[in-house]
C-alpha cells in the first residue's frame, strides 16, 4: 500500500501477515503496437500469485488509471507486454512522479517495447527492444539461461543453468554497467540474430542480459525479457522469477541491485 503525501506517491511500509509482506499491484497491458495474446494468461498467472501470496492485484488496460491519487494506491506497476505509446504526457508525469516518491515498476517482456520517445522511461526499463530470432511453426529456440547472481529473490529459486524455450529479445543498447544483470542468455546455445536486417542482425555477444534489476529515479525497477507466449505462464520457475521480482520492486523483498556488473 502507498499513501498521499502532497500529491505524491510515498511508500507506505508492508504488513507483515502469516510470513507474507503484503503489498498492492498494479498491471497495465495497454498495447499501441504488436499485441502479445499472452497478455490474459499473464494477468491471471498474476492474479493467482496475488492470491497465493497474499498481495493485492489490479489489472488495467485504461491510461487514466496513471494519476498520482490512484498510483499512489500501489507498491509496484508492472507493464506486462505493453507496446508503443501508451501514456499521454500527463500520464508520464504521474508515473514518473511515483517512482521518484519510491514506487516500483516491474516489466516483462515487451514492456522494453514501449515508449521509445520516452527517454525517461527508456532509464527505468533499462534498454529498448531491438528484434529477435524468428519462430517456425509458432516454435522457437531452446537456449540456456545462466543465472549469475542467485542471492536475489527473483533468482533463488533457478538453477544456475536454466534450458527453456523464448523468444529471446534482442537490445538496442547492453545495459550492463547501468544496472545489475540477474541473468543472461549463452548465445552459444542458439541462433541469436534477429530479423531487422535481411540478413540477420547479431545477437548482443557473450554477456547477453535477459533479467536486470536497477535503481532508478528515487524508485526500483525490475525486468525480465521472458514471458512471450502464454504456456510460459504455467512455468513454474517463470513464475518464481516474476514473483520474486515483483517483491523486490515493491520493496518488500532486500532489492540488492544498487550495484551494476
Amino acid at each position: 500500500m502507498m499513501l498521499v503525501a502532497a500529491g505524491l506517491a510515498v511508500p507506505a511500509t508492508a504488513a507483515a501477515a502469516g510470513g507474507h509482506a503484503r503489498f498492492s499491484a498494479l498491471v497495465f497491458s495497454r498495447t499501441a503496437a504488436f499485441r502479445h495474446d499472452s497478455i490474459p494468461a499473464g494477468v491471471a498467472a498474476i492474479r493467482q500469485l496475488g492470491a497465493r501470496n497474499h498481495f493485492r492485484v489490479d489489472a488495467t488496460e485504461d491510461a487514466a488509471a496513471f494519476t498520482d491519487r490512484n498510483l499512489a494506491r500501489y507498491d509496484v506497476v508492472v507493464f506486462l507486454s505493453t507496446t508503443g505509446d501508451v501514456l499521454d504526457d500527463t500520464q508520464q508525469g504521474a508515473f514518473e512522479r511515483y517512482i521518484r516518491a519510491g514506487g516500483g515498476y516491474a516489466g516483462i517482456h515487451a514492456a522494453s517495447d514501449t515508449e521509445y520517445d520516452w527517454a525517461w522511461y527508456g532509464g527505468l526499463v533499462g534498454a529498448y527492444f531491438r528484434d529477435h530470432p524468428g519462430a517456425v511453426n509458432d516454435q522457437f529456440q531452446v537456449a540456456t539461461v545462466n543465472v549469475l547472481d542467485r542471492t536475489t529473490a527473483a533468482t533463488r529459486p533457478l538453477p544456475r543453468r536454466w534450458q527453456r524455450e523464448e523468444e529471446w529479445y534482442n537490445f538496442r543498447t547492453n545495459p550492463r554497467g547501468t544496472v545489475r544483470v540477474l541473468a543472461e542468455v549463452d548465445e552459444r546455445t542458439y541462433d541469436p540474430r534477429g530479423y531487422s536486417v535481411p540478413e540477420g542482425s547479431p545477437g548482443m555477444g557473450p554477456h547477453h542480459p535477459i533479467s536486470w534489476c536497477h535503481p532508478y529515479d528515487g524508485g526500483r525497477s525490475f525486468y525480465t525479457a521472458m514471458g512471450h507466449k502464454a504456456e510460459y505462464f504455467s512455468d513454474p520457475l517463470l513464475l518464481a522469477h516474476i514473483l520474486g521480482g515483483l517483491r523486490m520492486a515493491a520493496g518488500v523483498e532486500r532489492f540488492g541491485c544498487g550495484r551494476p556488473n
